[in-house]
């Protein structure tokens, strides 16, 4: 007898709580120490988080039309098929699949450990002399496994557990920015705009940071891979994104003042368990420690919604490609388990072969380059289909996509610039991507003649 929750919907709350879930979490923990070692600004290192979430609002704005317009999951997988080829679909999926939710998964999990580490020393210790994993390691793994358990299992299960964690996630980081502001105690640095500030905004290094930032905000369109789960999603998705992204803007400027404010910037330069150190100037090493371990506890949300929505890009790839069709397979819960078991590897691989800054940055490039082209889409398919039933239109037409286009480039640019070798990786992730493109249409040629 098939499961009840095979027929469930998710609703405006758990698609709110699913956006902001995968947005808050490794990113704003872990990236203002490298922020830090070129930019020295208060105002700039907050106009970093303000322009990221700019750009985020409008990514979401644009991804709202065509949500909207092709309510189908898939997300950039399903967008740019329609849009441009399905070899460019593919590609965006191969990305997701390997990069786009598995990476960032891993991340999560590796600052997870680092944070229940400064907690508990005895989980940095190695699991064997001369080893490069530590206990520390082997709770990544335990936490992403256990989650994957929950999802692959119930969606209904799945949604509650990340409505409850989400909801916990927003009202500590609340509080704690809410505290910081009362108990800091102010650090030499200006947040007042100056020319020097100004000029900073324009430097090569500020866009580098934004890679940081871009990913931090990465996860805005996390509920258009989940479309055809979600209830009335011509009405619904646009309002989930927007909500859940203007939720996260508020929040990363508030904890980023707050760490600013109430630890040195030579405490952070570097350093990946930001809110830690910034917990521990604000309470003293005793709350401090208490603040990392919630700190780590908080970044369970951010791994369960990326185990949630990262398999159904997957499985969608799986339904349109005969020689990935065995990807497509859903349990009689309506999970796409194959799926999910595929991205819950590939996370794991990620874990055990770790560089956490280079991950970052690849990621962080691979994300934005399609991102670009998908919100590029928006004006491609208002020219080629005017007709097209658009329940949704993008508020801000046609200046809010071409500002998230020309910060987005710019990003980019400096990214290959600066940044050479892991925008090589990314780009031969993407060439890979292409490859595997092509044999799956010639397998999927012979099956069909055979």
């Amino acid at each position: 007898m098939p499961d009840p929750s095979s027929s469930y919907k998710i609703n405006f709350r758990t698609g709110a709580a699913i956006v902001i879930a995968n947005m808050v979490g490794t990113g704003v923990f872990t990236s203002l120490g490298f922020q830090v070692l070129g930019i020295q600004s208060g105002f700039a290192l907050l106009m970093l988080w303000g322009v990221g979430g700019l750009i985020a609002l409008c990514g979401a704005v644009s991804y709202g039309e065509l949500a909207a317009a092709m309510p189908r999951s898939g997300g950039e997988y399903h967008y740019l098929s329609q849009i441009y080829h399905p070899a460019l679909g593919f590609l965006s999926g191969w990305v997701s699949a390997t990069v786009g939710f598995a990476a960032p998964t891993a991340l999560a999990a590796l600052a997870l450990a680092r944070y229940a580490q400064s907690v508990w020393p005895a989980l940095a210790v190695p699991l064997a002399t001369g080893s490069a994993y530590t206990w520390g390691t082997v709770l990544a793994v335990a936490v992403v496994l256990s989650l994957a358990l929950v999802h692959g299992r119930s969606t209904r299960a799945g949604s509650r557990l990340q409505v409850v964690i989400t909801a916990f996630k927003v009202l500590v980081l609340i509080g704690f920015i809410g505290v910081g502001m009362v108990l800091g105690q102010p650090q030499p640095i200006s947040f007042a705009p100056d020319a020097a500030s100004w000029r900073t905004l324009l430097s090569p290094t500020f866009a580098v940071s934004l890679v940081y930032v871009s990913y931090a905000y990465s996860g805005w369109n996390a509920a258009v891979y989940l479309t055809g789960e979600i209830e009335r999603p011509q009405r619904n998705l646009s309002r989930i994104l927007l909500t859940g992204t203007a939720v996260v803007l508020l929040l990363y400027v508030g904890l980023n003042y707050v760490f600013l404010r109430a630890t040195p910037l030579g405490v952070l330069k570097g350093q990946l368990e930001v809110g830690y150190l910034a917990a521990s100037w604000l309470f003293g090493p005793a709350l401090g420690r208490l603040m990392g371990a919630v700190i780590a506890a908080l970044l369970v949300s951010t791994i369960s919604a990326m185990i949630f929505a990262g398999p159904r890009i997957v499985q969608t790839m799986g339904e349109d490609l005969p020689a990935l069709r065995w990807l497509a397979g859903r349990s009689p819960a309506g999970i796409p388990v194959r799926a999910l078991l595929l991205q819950v590897a590939i996370t794991l691989v990620f874990i055990l072969k770790p560089d956490f800054n280079a991950v970052l940055v690849y990621a962080g490039f691979v994300l934005n380059l399609f991102t670009f082209l998908t919100v590029l889409g928006v004006f491609v398919l208002r020219w080629r289909q005017p007709e097209l039933l658009r329940p949704y239109r993008a508020w801000g037409y046609p200046f809010t996509p071409l500002l998230f286009l020309a910060l987005s480039a710019w990003t980019l640019v400096f990214i290959i610039r600066d940044k050479p070798t892991e925008s090589t990786y990314g780009l031969a992730t993407v060439v890979s991507g292409l490859l595997v493109y092509f044999i799956a249409q010639k397998i999927g040629a012979k099956s069909q003649v055979a």
